[in-house]
């Protein structure tokens, strides 16, 4: 695969303003782990290499395990993850899937809102909504993964 466009260095003002997001949610109050977590599902979804590559690094990089990095797929069927990262990845998967006409379901939000306070809820919906735009890039450029020596 080859890197269609650097977008980064084409429209510098864009790639700042997506960093600006990345700013902020580095300062939430979501556990950086569940940020990875949210991410690395997101992607998965949206079959960004380079996002899945990037943020299962980043979570290995602050102990997040194997058995839980590889579960993310099927988190629903795996025992690693709590109540708390369930609501988050349920909630990611239904906003990242927003095209298969379903929208974000109540019991969806509802579940979400019940592990998460209003704040915390509203950092969330950002997170999902910035990875999503970051795959979104990713996926129409073919952003290469930093890991591939090819």
């Amino acid at each position: 695969m080859t890197a269609r466009m650097n977008i980064a260095e084409l429209e510098p003002g864009a790639y700042q303003a997506m960093l600006g997001l990345e700013k902020y949610l580095s300062r939430s109050t979501l556990p950086k782990s569940l940020r990875y977590l949210v991410e690395l599902r997101a992607s998965q979804i949206n079959g960004c290499a380079y996002c899945v590559d990037m943020h299962s690094r980043q979570a290995k990089a602050e102990g997040e395990s194997d058995a839980r990095l590889h579960a993310v797929a099927v988190w629903r069927e795996a025992p690693f993850f709590d109540e708390r990262e369930r609501a988050a990845l349920e909630l990611t998967e239904a906003a990242t899937r927003l095209s298969d006409g379903h929208g974000v379901p109540d019991d969806v939000w509802q579940q979400a809102a019940k592990h998460f306070d209003e704040h915390e809820l509203a950092q969330l919906v950002v997170l999902i909504a910035t990875i999503n735009a970051w795959n979104r890039i990713g996926v129409t450029t073919h952003m290469v993964p930093e890991s591939y020596k090819g």
